[in-house]
């Protein structure tokens, strides 16, 4: 089985997936969001395909929180990082 291995933009770094455990995983791809949006000052785009895996992520996370299926500790990291979208959230130019 090949090892999946991602970089985080803003730092760097190359983690292996497949050595970590899922709780790792989770803040692997949270941290990789929120340095995203803290580096471009907007959220990732569904025009953009190589933005299409974070986009993923927040989707199927969204999707847990609001059936109350996330994990406690996630709960309240997860809600940061969506104030931190909304702060960044298109708004309609001709409004």
């Amino acid at each position: 089985m090949p090892l999946v291995e991602i970089m985080f933009r803003g730092e760097g770094l190359v983690e292996k997936i497949d050595e970590m455990t899922q709780e790792e995983r989770w803040m692997t791809r949270y941290k990789e969001v929120v340095s995203f949006i803290e580096a471009n000052h907007r959220n990732p785009s569904k025009y953009r395909i190589e933005e299409h895996d974070m986009l993923n992520w927040l989707k199927a996370n969204r999707k847990a929180l609001n059936a109350g299926k996330m994990k406690p500790e996630r709960v309240e990291k997860f809600r940061k990082l969506l104030e931190m979208m909304e702060k960044y959230k298109r708004k309609n130019q001709w409004e």
